[in-house]
Order: structure tokens, then sequence, then C-alpha cells
């Protein structure tokens, strides 16, 4: 459906809010580049065991399954979208300030809930609130999404050098830094308009949730963001485990990141060609692809680095065209909830889920068997996405 109601228009104005969602993605995702490969880091230089450490890290992805679904009800049901992403910003700074006086395994345990009920509900708000700013019209999406991938690795690679230096108690400042512009770039946002009349056009969100194309939908999202779990979890251990340095290792990581940021810069004439559909299927597929080469062609540096290069496909297509299915059921004032809920089912309990199964097979039959899965997965999720587009109803009035 390279032409359906999907497919991008290209308009040549940016967004008016441009600089200020560009400003929040690139200090979010920086905060994540910060947290996500230092944090376990901190909590080991604190005396926490590794089980300890590994409950405290898992709340990312717990509070995942919780916290979007709560604050996007709040942001739909009040329509303040924009208070209540000021609130959780503020709540998470105030909540992060007590990793600079914990001590005991207890007192991070719940620095660390309280941390990740608010930053788990920021992703999904914001997304929300830059759609509603477009319109429909998700030409610049990629590239104002891109700025999210380029503060990821920014810092990453900055907070390593600055660890290197200062210790790792730097953390905890260097993302409350993060935060802090979060913060600010929170307070230049100002909430689109809404469109008279809309609330009493849409559907309920429980009555959506009971249409199998959105339910096919998810479970398609659901399955890839485990698949992907083979990846948050396993890779660099993996790749050590073959024999690769940390540098090889990091450089994978960043050729990953740098693929994403390539996609999102042109994806607009890709999608508006294609259409949505066909990178959708393509991307799950295209995973199925990269993780059996992972899996049985890493010890080749060669097809390692095009394992790496189909990032862009398996997340950066993937999330572009799940974000736009969404459109298709979760629009208006339904918007938040829609990006609330795919956050919840795909990263929150895709990504946890998928972990803890992943381990099992890690634990019982190897690094090969994890990657074997995770392809299942990924083509699982291919053929949950066919169906969905086959129950669509405009599909059925088409033919």
């Amino acid at each position: 459906m390279p032409h359906s109601e999907y497919s991008t228009v290209l308009h040549s104005s940016l967004p008016k809010q441009y600089v200020s969602f560009a400003l929040f993605f690139f200090a979010y995702y920086g905060y994540i580049g910060v947290l996500s490969p230092y944090a376990s880091l901190f909590f080991a230089d604190k005396g926490m065991t590794a089980t300890q450490i590994g409950i405290l890290m898992s709340l990312m992805q717990v509070m995942r399954i919780f916290g979007p679904n709560l604050w996007g009800w709040v942001a739909d049901y009040s329509r303040k979208r924009v208070t209540v992403l000021r609130i959780t910003a503020i709540a998470a700074l105030a909540a992060f300030t007590g990793l600079l006086f914990g001590r005991t395994f207890v007192q991070f345990l719940l620095i660390m809930i309280a941390v990740n009920t608010f930053t788990s509900a920021q992703a999904p708000l914001s997304e929300a609130l830059m759609l509603s700013e477009m319109r429909g019209d998700l030409t610049h999406y990629g590239r104002l999404r891109l700025w999210g991938s380029v503060g990821f690795i920014l810092s990453v690679m900055a907070a390593g050098q600055l660890l290197d230096w200062q210790g790792i108690g730097l953390m905890p400042w260097i993302a409350l830094a993060l935060l802090a512009l979060v913060l600010a770039a929170s307070l230049r946002m100002q909430e689109s308009p809404h469109v008279h009349g809309q609330q009493h056009d849409m559907p309920s969100v429980r009555k959506l949730l009971q249409r199998r194309e959105v339910i096919a939908f998810f479970i398609s999202t659901f399955l890839m963001i485990a698949a992907h779990s083979s990846l948050y979890i396993f890779y660099s251990l993996y790749l050590a485990q073959i024999g690769y340095s940390n540098t090889v290792i990091g450089l994978m990581w960043s050729l990953g990141v740098m693929a994403e940021i390539v996609f999102f810069f042109y994806q607009a004439p890709i999608f508006r060609r294609l259409g949505v559909q066909k990178l959708m299927l393509a991307s799950l597929l295209i995973g199925g692809i990269r993780f059996l080469l992972i899996g049985f062609c890493a010890q080749s540096l060669f097809w390692l680095l095009i394992a790496q290069v189909l990032h862009a496909a398996t997340f950066g297509a993937h999330h572009s065209a799940s974000v736009m299915m969404l459109q298709r059921w979760f629009a208006g004032p339904l918007q938040a909830r829609g990006q609330a809920l795919f956050t919840s089912i795909s990263y929150g309990l895709g990504g946890t889920l998928g972990g803890l199964v992943l381990s099992v097979f890690w634990d019982r039959f190897g690094a090969q068997a994890v990657y074997l899965i995770a392809a299942i997965f990924a083509v699982g999720g291919a053929g949950a996405a066919a169906l969905s587009y086959r129950w669509q109803p405009y599909h059925k009035e088409k033919k």
C-alpha cells in the first residue's frame, strides 16, 4: 500500500516546535545512554551484588509496563499533555538526586522505582505531543527522532571518557544534568490545539484493544522487541566470549546507532515510495536474517558489520512504521494512550519477558540458541503484522 493513507506527504516547513522536540529527544535518550551502560558500574562501586544490580537495572524495563499507561491516561484525560510531561520531568529530576545519598540496596531499589515510574512515561508522552503537532504529516518525524539517537551515542562516548577521568561517582551528576535538560526542553513546549468534536468520534481504548487487527499489531511489536532483548542483554557478552575486544564491541554498538540515524534522516522519501506495510514486513523479516547472522556468523567481522548495519531496518524502520500504524487507531485524544500502550506492550512486556525467555536458552543451550529464538520471534512478528494488515477494514474495501 505505498500510496495509502499511511504514506507520508512531503511538506517543506518544519514543525513550529522542532527545536524543543529535538532538544527533548537529545536529552532524554542521552540520559538513557548514560544510565544503561554505566549505572550497573555505579551500583557495583556502591557494594551491590550481581543479583542486586540485576534487579535494579531490570526496573528500567519493568516500570515501562506500568508507568506509560498511568501517565498516558492522565495526559489524555486531562488533555494537558505538556503539563503532565513537565510534572514527570520535575519528579524524575527530584527522585534521581537520591542516588547521590543512597547507600543500601533498599534505598537504591526505592529510588529506581520512583525514577523509572516517571522517566518511563516521557518517551511516549513526547512522541504523542510531537505527532499531535504534526497533524498527520510525518515527513519530519525521522529527522526529529534521530536527535534521540545522536544524544544516545554522544552521551555513551562522552560519559565514558569523563568517567575514566573522574571516576564512576560522576555518573549521577552527568545523568542529572541531562534530566535537567529534559525539564528545560519540556518547559519550552506548548500544547497543540485540539480539534473540536474529535473526542466524540474516537472509539474507546478498550474497544480498540478488542479488535483483532490491533491485537495482531501489538503481538507483532511485542515479538520484535522480545527478539531485540538478545541484543540489549547478551550482545556484548556474546562478542566478548567469541574474542572481540571492548573497543570492537563499542564500535559495533556505535555502528548500529549510526545506521539508525542515517535511516531516520532519509526515511520520508523511503516511506513515501514504499509505504508503511512493505517497510514494516521487511523490517521484521530482515530482523530474522540479522539475528541468524549474529548467532551463526559473528566470528566473521564482515558479517558482523552487515548485521549491525541492518539495525537501520530492525529498529529504525520498524519503530517509525509502528508509530505510523498507531495513527490509524490512536490519534487525537487517544494519542498519549496509544504511544503508552506501544511502549508498555513492546518495550515493557516484550523486553522483560523476552529477556527472561532468552536467559533460559542462554544458560541451557548457549548463545547460538538465543539468536535462533530471536530470529523465530522476528519472523513470528512478521506473520502477526501480515495478519493485522489483512484484517484491517480498508484492505477489504479495496479488494
